[in-house]
């Protein structure tokens, strides 16, 4: 017997960087995603609701996660307050149908946003349905040196949070378990950025499958948990010498995410 949890596979409007949100809608519906996951940033339809709406309705594809305009190209993005950003990021989940917002640590140098941050995403999501689901991050190294670029935490599993979203690219950039990261998380993991990476400096958000971390296990302990979150595909395809070899890179991902995420079950005998 297979068991097959609840689980939607989504593809993140980032994995189609540097096309437009737009395309990522239409990628996604040719290629059988269950949803998007929004990354809102310096393309505007990416923060234009009723934009999303549209392209939402008419590629019949619906939106499961808005991730929070909390890069550092996106400083300036919905305001320059990280409050404001959460709030308005809140209400476009809110709008769209999302269950999720992803939302970065603060980084260091934002402290009076870092001092209050932990507190604070606890009093947001004490006032919404919507899962405020806080990402791990990383060091950030410069060749035999390494900055703490997060406050509190880089390893957000050293906070208290209701819920977490786990990226495996990040723990790659770490040089963390993702396993024992998984495990820390336990049932207030409520979201996944599937990705890859080699442990390199870089956060290289690779196709699953093509670096060091356990994609594969990972994929099939949430099926045995019965996981209901979303499990999101947060690739880079930058690279890709065309739109045919991004789509494939795309098409890749997710047969690798549906094969994983369906768990044998022995069923015992009587």
């Amino acid at each position: 017997m297979v068991r097959i949890p609840d689980a939607k596979v989504a593809l993140s409007t980032a994995s189609v960087y540097p096309e437009s949100t737009a395309t990522a809608f239409e990628i996604a519906a040719r290629l059988g995603y269950d949803g998007l996951e929004i990354m809102v940033w310096n393309d505007p339809v990416s923060q234009d609701i009723d934009a999303l709406r549209r392209l939402s309705d008419y590629h019949r594809i619906p939106i499961l996660a808005v991730h929070a305009p909390c890069l550092l190209i996106t400083q300036r993005v919905w305001s320059t307050d990280p409050w404001v950003k959460l709030q308005r990021a809140r209400s476009a989940a809110e709008r769209l149908g999302a269950s999720t917002v992803v939302v970065h640590p603060p980084f260091r140098w934002q402290r009076q946003y870092a001092r209050d941050f932990v507190r604070g995403i606890w009093r947001m999501a004490d006032e919404t349905d919507v899962r405020f689901a806080v990402e791990n991050m990383y060091p950030w190294r410069y060749r035999d040196r390494e900055m703490l670029a997060y406050a509190p935490e880089w390893d957000v599993t050293k906070d208290d949070y209701r819920h977490y979203t786990i990226d495996l690219s990040h723990t790659a950039t770490a040089r963390t378990d993702a396993l024992q990261m998984i495990d820390r998380m336990g049932d207030r993991l409520g979201h996944v950025h599937l990705a890859d990476g080699t442990g390199s400096g870089k956060d290289e958000h690779l196709v699953p499958g093509r670096g060091t971390q356990p994609c594969a296990e990972i994929l099939e302990r949430l099926a045995l948990n019965g996981f209901d979150g979303h499990v999101v595909l947060e690739v880079n395809t930058r690279r890709a010498m065309s739109s045919a070899e991004r789509e494939a890179d795309l098409a890749e991902a997710l047969a690798f995410t549906r094969l994983y995420l369906a768990s044998a079950v022995k069923v015992p005998r009587s």
